[in-house]
């Protein structure tokens, strides 16, 4: 990977998390091994900096319409995940999301009513580098390579710094186990959303051009590999009290409370876990999965997170340290939508609640008048819905959006509900229909719903359809919703999904709309990589056949 002007490494960033300036001392952040980082305090407080800075805030470039990653990157998969919409024309968000067709309960056919009338063809014309920061498809790329430039920089000091006392080895362990864990974390999303990509462990001091691209299967190799060096370094952490110190001092103070916090070496192997299952599941179509497939994700999930696991999480902070605090619907796409908002609140993610859902009563709002947008800029994000924000107070139950600086927590990586999910699908899929729909009820229950249990004996076809609902509402706003409805097989444009709730451009209600999403499976590597860093003879392609 070439150090470009569009691709930061950490060579040119501030690598300090403002919360806790204090606890930083890099003083020429240009070095590739900061003077100050040249000690066991250096390192931790670099190896914190640099993670969150560089992998979810800095970039050259970003924008105040759709934030930064959270709340940007990750809400273009949602809108392509069809639980929000958006009319925002900044970086082709409105088109990003925006379906080739909608036909409506009396047939009438909406198109996509864009100049460029297909996703696929919006995907190749704005991924060109005189696009530049209008490429949609540039963001994920650059903000995870960042974060692996950053985790090598932190493995290179590991190298290089002496830590101190009896329990040194501890210490340098789990800094270890911290840039392998972002490091795989990097690659799942590279692997996950683009069709090829780039293995780069070079350290900092080596900035030499990687023209190497290797397929997205390959790309999930490594992210797997490096999930598997965290859990090996985590192996080797023998003294508690000096990995609880040091882990303590890697996690910002200000994540260390609700499920966010210092996670035990057991938690921390089981979020892996969950990780590398998500890596199997979000990358095959359902119906290409093997039984081999899914008894591999029934042992990873088995062992996955539990319900009482800490987590890796991200809030606000009043400093704004990695996700905006002063802009209030950019700290994630959940934390505000509605009619005047980025983010518009999809018809097709309200009508997945069961009856009597009590997140559903939390949370979502009607509102007072439907929200209608520019018909030039969509087909199918008209809404009667926002979300509350901070919640109805319900006691127990899940919220999904508060404004409050540090009261919206954002999981950003595995959690209890999407590890018990995949468990249920496992364990649908191989016939062990009554114990998924358990896994799927211990979901409802740990986030509030209060639905009634699922009857025992229900058909592999209704348990599948409640784990497919379930999932949408579950885990929505956490960067999954896109990659589902590929495994699902419904955003080709020669697939469709139907019975869906759109609202028409005059405010008629269709419940049986037929949608065609159309959207391209795996992003083409962007040419803002490629402009600077031509793929070098022997590369796998780097552009989705699919045209």
């Amino acid at each position: 990977m070439k150090y470009n002007k569009f691709l930061v490494g950490i060579l040119g960033l501030t690598l300090s998390l403002t919360a806790c300036k204090k606890d930083l001392d890099i003083s020429n952040t240009n070095l590739p091994t900061p003077e100050s980082a040249q000690n066991e305090a250096g390192v931790l407080s670099f190896a914190q900096g640099a993670i969150y800075r560089n992998g979810f805030y800095d970039l050259k470039y970003s924008d105040g319409v759709y934030g930064r990653y959270w709340a940007g990157t990750i809400g273009f998969q949602e809108l392509m995940g069809d639980i929000i919409g958006a009319e925002a024309a900044n970086a082709y968000m409105n088109q990003i999301g925006c379906p080739n067709q909608v036909t409506l309960d009396d047939g009438t056919v909406v198109l996509n009513p864009a100049s460029i009338k297909t996703q696929y063809a919006l995907c190749r014309y704005v991924n060109q580098n005189a696009q530049g920061v209008s490429n949609t498809t540039n963001y994920q790329w650059s903000y995870m390579y960042n974060m692996i430039t950053a985790a090598n920089g932190v493995l290179d000091l590991c190298k290089k710094v002496t830590f101190s006392g009896t329990g040194a080895d501890t210490k340098k362990a789990t800094v270890k186990a911290w840039a392998y864990w972002w490091k795989g974390y990097a690659y799942s999303q590279i692997g996950s959303m683009y069709y090829a990509g780039i293995i780069q462990n070079n350290t900092p001091s080596q900035a030499s051009t990687n023209g190497n691209y290797v397929t997205k299967e390959a790309i999930i190799t490594e992210a797997n590999a490096n999930y598997d060096s965290c859990a090996t370094a985590l192996g080797t952490a023998s003294s508690l009290a000096d990995y609880t110190a040091t882990i303590t001092k890697l996690v910002p103070t200000f994540l260390i409370k609700g499920k966010g916090g210092a996670l035990t070496t057991d938690m921390w192997k089981r979020n892996i876990n969950t990780m590398k299952a998500r890596n199997i599941l979000v990358n095959t179509p359902v119906s290409a999965m093997s039984a081999a497939q899914w008894n591999t994700i029934l042992t990873l999930t088995n062992d996955g997170v539990k319900s009482t696991d800490l987590i890796f999480t991200a809030r606000t902070d009043a400093a704004g340290s990695f996700i905006e605090s002063t802009v209030a619907d950019k700290t994630s796409q959940s934390t505000a939508t509605g009619s005047t908002n980025t983010y518009k609140l999809s018809e097709r993610w309200v009508q997945e609640f069961r009856a009597g859902d009590k997140r559903k009563d939390n949370n979502v709002l009607t509102l007072a008048s439907v929200g209608l947008f520019n018909t030039d800029r969509g087909n199918s994000f008209n809404t009667r819905y926002t979300l509350k924000n901070g919640g109805n107070a319900l006691a127990g139950v899940v919220t999904y959006s508060n404004t409050t600086s540090g009261a919206n927590e954002i999981t950003i990586a595995a959690t209890y509900e999407e590890n018990e999910l995949m468990k249920a699908e496992a364990l649908i899929k191989t016939g062990a229909i009554d114990l998924g729909v358990k896994s799927i009820d211990a979901v409802r229950t740990y986030q509030g719903a209060g639905l009634a249990a699922i009857a025992a004996g229900s058909t592999a076809a209704a348990a599948y359809e409640e784990l497919r609902a379930e999932r949408r509402i579950a885990l929505a706003f956490k960067g999954l919703s896109f990659y589902d409805a590929r495994r699902w097989e419904i955003i080709a444009p020669d697939k469709s999904r139907t019975n869906c709730t759109v609202v028409s451009s005059t405010a008629k209600v269709s419940t049986k709309a037929t949608i065609v999403y159309g959207y391209l499976d795996y992003w083409d590597v962007p040419d803002n990589e490629l402009a600077y860093n031509p793929a070098a003879s022997g590369s796998a392609p780097t552009k989705n056949p699919k045209q």
